[in-house]
């Protein structure tokens, strides 16, 4: 039985399961590996909630898609025990540890207690200066009228944003090897979780020694930085410090230096590519619309010229909104997954325990019978009554639910500073009218999105 306020209870056993998709094997297999673009595939075959079966249950659980707001909210919104994590999360904890990210209910429960106070709105708007010092020294490196790549430009943002508001270092010199080892190893964890057939864990793969050096990487750099700030009190590294002081409010315990660098390790993955791909294309679309792109302007013209700070984001609406859209156009995780430890209903129908439930984040974003003119870039969706009149459940770029982003106030507040500090001094002219992306293990960009950047 399934009882919800004062909704009376509802028989699970009473409910169907979800129809099957009508689509070949062959398809639905390669809609699955789409994921930016397959849950649209397997929605319009397949009907908000649709049931695929890719291979023998001994060898992999039933695949429920689901692509209707009521059906992210019956996903999402129950406890986080009864929607698990699911087999990407493992391949990430055996590589780079455990985080808050990849953490079965149990654990991740006191972590989310400890660390919750340091992603509120309120606190990471200390982060503020770093976020807007990092786009305006990497902007003023751009030449007038020469061609930049908006996507390695961005990337460059976000990794110096990342170094001095998190870590406390300079990440200008080890950049490339930062972002090679974080691609190599979300690679290796997309593969790996992809595959329904999958080679033991103790063979010494070429692509698993890659992976393990990449996550070694990652490792030192997390461990080095804490052991720094444990000799220097005096060293600038304000998450770090943060999470030094973190308590259970319920325990009383604080992290240990290994839960602290496995903390570290999944704020560098989720806070270098999910926000620069936002702000590349952000900027690659104003870059198509230089009257969306003179509105952000003139919003930024009546700040001046002084540093921006956090308290400036509520003065800039439109720019905020242009955050907004480009992350329901190209959200960080175009599907979402979750493992049911028991029966639920969602969207009508009977979900059996066991089953790998898939939410098509950016296919519910882009569902023309939920939006006007889907495929179209337009802020004004996040200004107003229009904003107001939106399901709760028809736009969730962070996720929903218990284990939602805890990084998102952190990455709307980066996004929205470093965009404002570009636009204040460049106005960019996108050169191609496509944007390709690709889904490793976040959308990202699949080559260089070349722009022409003119100082303003």
């Amino acid at each position: 039985m399934v009882v919800t306020g004062n909704v009376p209870p509802v028989d699970l056993r009473s409910l169907p399961l979800p129809p099957k998709c009508p689509l070949p094997l062959r398809q639905q297999v390669r809609a699955v590996r789409q994921a930016h673009t397959g849950c649209q595939v397997l929605r319009d075959a397949g009907g908000p909630v649709t049931r695929l079966s890719l291979a023998p249950q001994w060898l992999m659980p039933p695949v429920v898609v689901v692509t209707s707001p009521r059906g992210g909210r019956d996903m999402l919104s129950p406890s986080a025990a009864v929607m698990e994590r699911v087999s990407a999360h493992d391949e990430m904890r055996r590589l780079l540890g455990d985080n808050l990210f990849d953490v079965r209910y149990d654990e991740w429960l006191p972590m989310r207690r400890a660390l919750q106070p340091l992603f509120t709105k309120k606190h990471v708007g200390t982060f503020a200066t770093h976020m807007a010092a990092a786009a305006e020294a990497t902007v003023g490196c751009w030449s007038h009228g020469v061609p930049v790549d908006l996507d390695a430009q961005c990337r460059r943002i976000t990794l110096r944003a990342l170094g001095r508001s998190v870590l406390g270092v300079d990440l200008d010199q080890s950049a490339e090897r930062i972002a090679n080892s974080l691609n190599t190893a979300l690679a290796y964890i997309a593969d790996r979780s992809g595959s329904p057939l999958r080679v033991p864990g103790w063979v010494p793969t070429l692509a698993r020694r890659r992976a393990r050096r990449a996550a070694a990487v990652l490792c030192d750099l997390s461990s080095e930085v804490l052991r720094e700030c444990r000799r220097d009190a005096s060293r600038d590294a304000p998450l770090v410090r943060a999470l030094m002081e973190a308590i259970d409010p319920e325990t009383g315990q604080r992290l240990s230096d290994n839960e602290i660098r496995d903390q570290l390790i999944i704020f560098m993955v989720a806070g270098h590519d999910t926000t620069a791909t936002t702000l590349t294309y952000a900027l690659w679309q104003l870059g198509r619309h230089p009257e969306l792109q003179g509105r952000a302007a003139a919003e930024l013209a009546a700040i001046g010229d002084r540093e921006l700070i956090a308290d400036d984001v509520a003065a800039l609406p439109y720019i905020n909104a242009v955050v907004h859209e480009a992350l329901r156009l190209c959200p960080p995780s175009p599907a979402l997954g979750r493992t049911a430890t028991r029966d639920i209903e969602v969207d009508g129908y009977r979900v059996p325990a066991g089953s790998l439930v898939i939410y098509g984040t950016a296919a519910v974003q882009r569902d023309p019978a939920l939006w006007d003119r889907p495929d179209e870039f337009d802020p004004d969706r996040f200004l107003g009554a229009a904003a107001k009149s939106r399901d709760r459940w028809q736009y969730a770029p962070f996720g929903a639910g218990p284990r939602t982003c805890i990084g998102d106030h952190f990455a709307m507040l980066e996004a929205t500073l470093a965009l404002a500090t570009v636009l204040r001094r460049i106005e960019v002219t996108s050169v191609d009218d496509d944007f390709p992306v690709e889904f490793p293990f976040t959308m990202v960009a699949a080559g260089p999105i070349r722009a022409v950047a003119h100082r303003r």
